[in-house]
């Protein structure tokens, strides 16, 4: 039996890993993000489908094992299939029309979001708060939700691979993730109002640093205070305007800095610069 769960982790890990991988260099084309995230959903269903063919035979070592898998494993993987898919809908469905209809299409986004872990309260207070107590009801098959075959995909109608809430768990997971892309695009919006509003004056300097830096540069001034009491949305369009320039969305870069192996090369990089016009060595002290 410990041969079998070692070969379970094993295959789940090398799954993980592979998707990731793969979901990763579809996130650093250069295509729009309707494509984008069509391309990560069909990924990620490839790799739902592998892990449902691998589990459906499959003898869980004991019941520890199979809560675990639906409690933690399965939704894991699920959560991000849902946000991609959620993502292609949102922007299938994106009004084309003002700030101001986009900002309200995308506040009901946040709604809905809002609306399903009100429903699910009881549920979503057990989750968060790291609760066992009653895993062995929600996170092991045998039981049926009937909620379970409304709200979910096609592939959740196996009971083999299924039970009541491992689904609910996932939907919780990609919300969070929703929540930040949202959030994102509304900031955006908000970034490409103050574009319309503020002429500022435009300067003949070609600054020589890629967008990203630049956008790196503005969050550690921004993280400190450095401009005060100005928001970084008034800060971006100020340095745009300055120096005509379009740094994009700003809001998006910075969450894939953040998942970078090197999180601020542009930094790192200007204080190695500085230290060696200094004559001083690149050390902590």
């Amino acid at each position: 039996m410990i041969l079998i769960h070692l070969r379970m982790k094993e295959f789940v890990y090398k799954l993980e890993k592979e998707t990731e991988a793969r979901v990763r260099m579809v996130e650093m084309k250069e295509a729009d993000l309707l494509k984008k995230s069509l391309e990560a959903s069909n990924i990620l269903g490839e790799a739902f489908d592998c892990l449902k063919k691998f589990i459906v035979p499959y003898d869980f070592q004991d019941a520890a094992e199979e809560i675990h898998f639906f409690k933690n494993v399965k939704p894991r993987l699920c959560a991000y299939l849902i946000y991609y898919h959620t993502i292609y809908n949102i922007e299938m469905n994106r009004p084309l029309g003002s700030v101001e209809t986009q900002r309200r299409y995308l506040d009901k986004e946040l709604e809905d979001i809002q609306d399903f872990n009100n429903k699910r309260l009881d549920f979503y207070r057990y989750w968060r708060s790291g609760s066992s107590s009653l895993d062995d009801i929600y996170f092991r098959r045998g039981k049926t939700d009937m909620e379970l075959y409304m709200e979910s995909f096609y592939f959740e109608h196996d009971p083999k691979f299924s039970t009541n809430y491992d689904f609910k768990v996932a939907r919780i997971l990609a919300n969070d993730m929703l929540h930040i892309f949202i959030r994102s695009e509304l900031d955006a919006l908000e970034e490409s109002r103050y574009k319309n509003n503020d002429s500022g004056s435009q300067l003949n300097i070609n600054i020589n640093a890629k967008k990203t830096e630049i956008i790196e540069l503005l969050y550690a001034l921004d993280t400190i205070s450095f401009f005060g009491e100005k928001s970084l949305n008034r800060l971006t369009v100020l340095v745009e305007n300055t120096f005509n320039i379009d740094l994009g969305n700003i809001s998006r870069t910075f969450a894939e800095m953040k998942s970078r192996n090197i999180p601020t090369p542009f930094l790192d990089r200007t204080r190695e610069f500085l230290l060696k016009r200094m004559g001083r060595k690149n050390s902590a002290n």
